[in-house]
C-alpha cells in the first residue's frame, strides 16, 4: 500500500503540468493563426475589400430584381443601370449635363469655403462679433434649404447662379462652424508664447491659427463637397433646363427608374473622384502632421 500511495503521489503533480503545456500550445497556435490572418489582411489592399463590398451589394440587388423579390419597375436592375450609363457616355448625352452640374457645384464649393473660412476666422478672433451675430447665424442655419430654393430662383433666375447660391448656403455653414471651432481650440499657451516672442497678429494667423485650424477645415471640406453637389442638383431639380438634376427630374416624369438610378450613380462616382482629390490636397498641405496610423501603439 505504501508503494502504491508513493507511486500515485509521484504521478499526481504531472497532470497540471501537462494541462498547462496543452493550454500554452493552444494559445500559441491561436496567436499564430491570428497573426497569419492579420498578415493576410495587410497583404490585400483596402481598395480590394471596398470593391468587394460594392460588388456584393450590386450582386444582391441584381439577384433580388431577377428573382422578383423586389419589383424592377421601382428599383430597376444594376445591369440595366450600367447599360444606361454606357449609352449616355457613348452618345455624349451625359457630358453637357454633368459639366453644368460640376460648374455649379465647384462655384458653390469655392465661394462657400472662402466665405466660411473668412467669417469663421473673423468671429473666432473678435468675440464681440461672434456674440452679436450668434442668434442670427443659428436662425439662418436652421432654415430648410428647400424652402430657400424657390426664393433664390426668383432672385437669380433659372441660370446657374440660383443653384450656386443654394449650394453656398449649405457649404458656408459647414465650413464656418468648423473653422470657428478650429481657431477657438488653439492652445492659449501657444498663443501667449508666440506673443512673448514678438509675433504680430498677422504672424499669429499665418504660423499658429491657420496650421492649427487646417485639420478642422479639411474635415469640413469632405462633407462640403457632397453638399455642394446636392445643392446644385436640388436647384436643377426644382427648375432648370440642364444638369444632372434636370435629367433625373425628366426621368421621374416618365417613371424611368433606370435613368433615375443612373443619374444617382453618376453623381456618387463624381463625388468619389472629387473627395479623392480633396484627400490628396489635404495630405500635401498637412505633411507636417504625424501619421496617426504609423504612430499608433501596436497591441500584441
Amino acid at each position: 500500500m505504501t508503494k502504491v500511495s508513493q507511486a500515485s503521489s509521484e504521478r499526481a503533480p504531472r497532470r497540471p503540468a501537462q494541462a498547462s503545456a496543452s493550454v500554452t500550445g493552444a494559445g500559441k497556435e491561436k496567436s499564430s493563426r491570428h497573426a497569419a490572418l492579420e498578415s493576410s489582411r495587410r497583404r490585400i489592399p483596402m481598395i480590394v475589400w471596398q470593391l468587394l463590398v460594392g460588388v456584393a451589394i450590386l450582386a444582391l440587388w441584381q439577384m433580388a430584381a431577377a428573382l422578383e423579390l423586389v419589383d424592377p419597375f421601382f428599383v430597376s436592375k444594376p445591369s440595366d443601370v450600367i447599360d444606361q450609363i454606357g449609352e449616355w457616355i457613348a452618345s455624349g448625352y451625359i457630358w453637357p449635363h454633368l459639366a453644368i452640374t460640376m460648374q455649379e457645384a465647384l462655384l458653390a464649393f469655392a465661394i462657400g469655403v472662402l466665405l466660411g473660412v473668412v467669417v469663421g476666422f473673423l468671429f473666432a478672433r473678435v468675440p464681440f462679433l461672434a456674440k452679436l451675430f450668434e442668434p442670427y447665424v443659428h436662425m439662418l442655419n436652421a432654415l430648410p434649404r428647400v424652402v430657400l430654393a424657390p426664393v433664390l430662383l426668383l432672385w437669380f433666375g433659372l441660370g446657374i447662379w440660383s443653384k450656386v447660391a443654394l449650394g453656398v448656403t449649405i457649404v458656408f455653414f459647414i465650413v464656418f462652424f468648423n473653422t470657428y471651432r478650429g481657431v477657438r481650440e488653439v492652445d492659449p499657451v501657444l498663443i501667449h508664447n508666440a506673443r512673448m516672442l514678438g509675433a504680430s497678429e498677422r504672424q499669429l494667423l499665418r504660423h499658429v491659427f491657420i496650421p492649427s485650424a487646417l485639420t478642422w477645415i479639411f474635415s469640413s471640406l469632405h462633407t462640403s463637397v457632397g453638399f455642394a453637389i446636392v445643392g446644385a442638383v436640388v436647384g436643377e431639380y426644382l427648375g432648370s433646363s440642364q444638369g444632372i438634376g434636370y435629367v433625373i427630374s425628366q426621368a421621374e416624369g416618365v417613371f424611368d427608374t433606370t435613368a433615375v438610378f443612373s443619374g444617382m450613380i453618376v453623381l456618387m462616382l463624381v463625388v468619389l473622384v472629387v473627395d479623392y482629390a480633396v484627400n490628396r490636397i489635404e495630405r500635401r498641405l498637412l505633411r507636417w502632421k504625424p501619421d496617426e496610423a504609423a504612430g499608433a501603439p501596436q497591441v500584441s
